[in-house]
């Protein structure tokens, strides 16, 4: 079993915790009195940390996926795209502006074949999330994005975006470049791209910021993910003057994996390894790669314009409403579910 010496853990993990701490004490018995075999109670007490970590994963709540998705341990862009593939090769720049470190991206190769991966980095450790702006890209970021994709389409080479931001930066110098343009731009051009586009939300999905890199012929979800208009702090703070309701307005919210594939916005679940992507980098990315792999051959064999038309139908579908005659006026008809879309 790994060890994490340096490992840190969320509220409703303290049981592996404690677990993890009697372990140090069994080994440290160990080495004072090395004339007795402490291997049986090490081994007892791994195999009963699975099971508590199996245990959580099968009881967690809309808010515990949230903390599991910004978990500090977890795994970020650059480190599925190291686990993931090779020879990956960096590009700079929106060659406008400047180079937005809180997005990243280059050619690199995927089950040995040639691939576009970009999506947005956040920081592992206090200096590094400042340099990375906590993956918050401004609207060079996005650019930069759309130009490494529009690079994509010249060389034929298929496209994959991670996600994980908890928005496109809000400060008042992103607006004055043109966020909100910069964000609708790549939302237009990507639903036109003639090479396929794979999406994956790897961690925070929100709002305009993860919609920026977000349209693709698949949109896949990993499990302790999120995908949704709002973070639910500031959805609390809004309804309740108050971030105390945050978990109560995760659970309205909707913002899970489930939820976003009963939707029909999300096409698989990613799944993850027991207890989240922060236990095992290298099962996380295995998983993950073999959905990409196996959607890429799916998607490579339509033609451009079969994947742009139905990239179109695909969103021009999600959703679902119901409309309400006036008195006296005729009846309009009305959508209730996602299965009247289909």
């Amino acid at each position: 079993m790994p060890q994490y010496p340096n490992r840190q853990f969320l509220d409703f993990e303290k049981p592996i915790k404690e677990l993890y701490e009697q372990i140090d004490d069994t080994r440290k018995l160990a080495e004072k009195n090395p004339k007795i075999d402490y291997k049986s109670n090490i081994e007892q007490l791994e195999a009963a940390i699975i099971e508590k970590r199996k245990e959580i994963t099968q009881h967690l709540t809309p808010w515990q996926r949230v903390q599991l998705s910004r978990h500090p341990d977890r795994p970020y862009t650059l480190k599925y795209i190291e686990k993931m593939c090779t020879n990956f090769v960096e590009l700079h720049g929106d060659r406008t502006f400047k180079d937005d470190k809180a997005m990243v991206g280059g050619f690199a190769e995927l089950d040995g074949e040639t691939v576009m991966i970009l999506g947005q980095q956040k920081g592992t450790n206090t200096k590094l999330r400042q340099l990375r702006n906590f993956g918050m890209a401004n609207p060079e970021g996005y650019r930069k994005a759309l130009r490494l994709m529009k690079l994509a389409e010249k060389f034929n080479k298929p496209v994959i975006a991670l996600i994980d931001t908890p928005g496109a930066y809000p400060g008042l110098e992103a607006e004055e470049r043109g966020q909100g343009e910069a964000i609708a731009r790549n939302i237009f051009e990507m639903i036109r791209l003639k090479v396929p586009v794979i999406v994956v939300i790897i961690g925070e999905g929100a709002s305009g910021g993860a919609l920026g890199i977000g349209v693709g012929d698949r949109v896949l979800m990993m499990e302790n993910t999120w995908y949704t208009v709002i973070s639910p702090e500031s959805c609390s703070s809004i309804l309740w003057r108050s971030w105390e309701k945050k978990e109560v307005a995760a659970e309205q919210l909707r913002l899970t994996a489930t939820d976003m594939k009963g939707f029909g916005l999300v096409d698989e679940i990613v799944h993850e390894p027991l207890g989240g992507a922060h236990w095992d980098y290298t099962e996380a990315a295995n998983i993950l790669k073999s959905y990409l792999v196996k959607n890429l051959q799916e998607i490579k064999n339509k033609t451009p314009e079969q994947r742009v038309n139905e990239r179109i139908e695909k969103y021009g579908h999600m959703g679902f409403w119901e409309e309400t005659a006036m008195a006296g006026a005729p009846e309009l008809g009305k959508r209730e579910s996602p299965e009247d879309l289909l």
